[in-house]
């Protein structure tokens, strides 16, 4: 099987974004952000892996209805006969970001291990949706005796309203108040928002081109987020592309006029011009 070229990765994703959220395949667009990293990867066979994890679910899962033994056997199969587990030791490696890594390695981090879980539920026909908790992405299944909250990065642990304060509590230190929107659910796009920005605030500090990458990304979900042309404007100047970075740079501040780091990004254009002055 022949790879994805970076070209031919970032075109489909762009046409992937493109869909109404319902439509989009949340699988295939990660492994689209992954191929541009991995251009010999084809994408193809980890969407058959996928298919094959759900039929050893769907064996175990037999004639069961009830929400609480299909996660129990969904579990199962994720867990321990497929292996997966939460990488605690070596969290902020950005191969826990890219799908493929993620099913390869079987680890990663909360939203990755999530977007097996819910691929692996939505093929063997079980809803799951994903919950854009602060600082640890959950899945959700909505149950009429009430919301079920699945903890992938934990094992596949089962969490209610309680289970998630506790862990709202853990991974903000009780710094912060626990709110009822952070047990929402999230859209296909918010998602693979969510693990772009994992990946930029890896290589924003100190891969600039892939950052610019990865915004760029960004970008094509979200077209005039004002943060995101921010910060494609910073990342160009850092990387010498000058005239575009200005154009960027001038279309954040007439996007947010009134940010609060307004002056300092002009002050920031104010240097890029005196930089490409000197150049003249």
């Amino acid at each position: 099987m022949s790879g994805t070229s970076s070209s031919e990765a970032r075109a489909r994703f762009a046409q992937l974004v493109a869909l109404d959220d319902e439509r989009i395949s949340l699988a295939e667009a990660a492994l689209c952000i992954a191929a541009e990293e991995y251009p010999r990867m084809d994408p193809s066979l980890y969407l058959e892996r996928l298919d094959r994890f759900a039929e050893v679910a769907r064996e175990l899962i037999g004639t069961q209805v009830y929400p609480d033994a299909i996660i129990a056997a969904l579990n199962t199969v994720m867990f321990e006969e497929l292996g997966f587990t939460g990488n605690r030791d070596n969290y902020y490696d950005p191969r826990n970001s890219y799908l493929n890594e993620v099913i390869d390695r079987r680890t990663g981090i909360p939203i990755t291990l999530t977007v097996v879980y819910m691929e692996i539920a939505r093929r063997v026909g079980f809803d799951v949706k994903g919950v854009g908790f602060p600082a640890h992405f959950l899945a959700k299944h909505v149950s009429e005796s009430g919301d079920i909250y699945i903890d992938a990065f934990n094992g596949g642990k089962v969490l209610g309203v309680a289970g998630c304060d506790d862990l709202f509590r853990e991974v903000t230190g009780g710094r912060a108040e626990m709110r009822s929107e952070y047990l929402a659910s999230v859209s296909t796009k918010q998602i693979l928002t969510r693990m772009l920005s994992n990946l930029l605030s890896i290589y924003s500090k100190n891969d600039h081109r892939r950052a610019l990458s990865v915004v760029e990304r960004m970008l094509l979900i979200n077209p005039d987020e004002p943060a995101y042309v921010r910060d494609r404007g910073l990342l160009l100047s850092n990387l010498g592309e000058i005239s575009e970075a200005l154009l960027e740079l001038e279309r954040y501040l007439a996007l947010k006029p009134e940010a609060i780091d307004a002056e300092l990004i002009r002050e920031q254009i104010r240097i890029v011009k005196q930089k490409r002055a000197s150049w003249n």
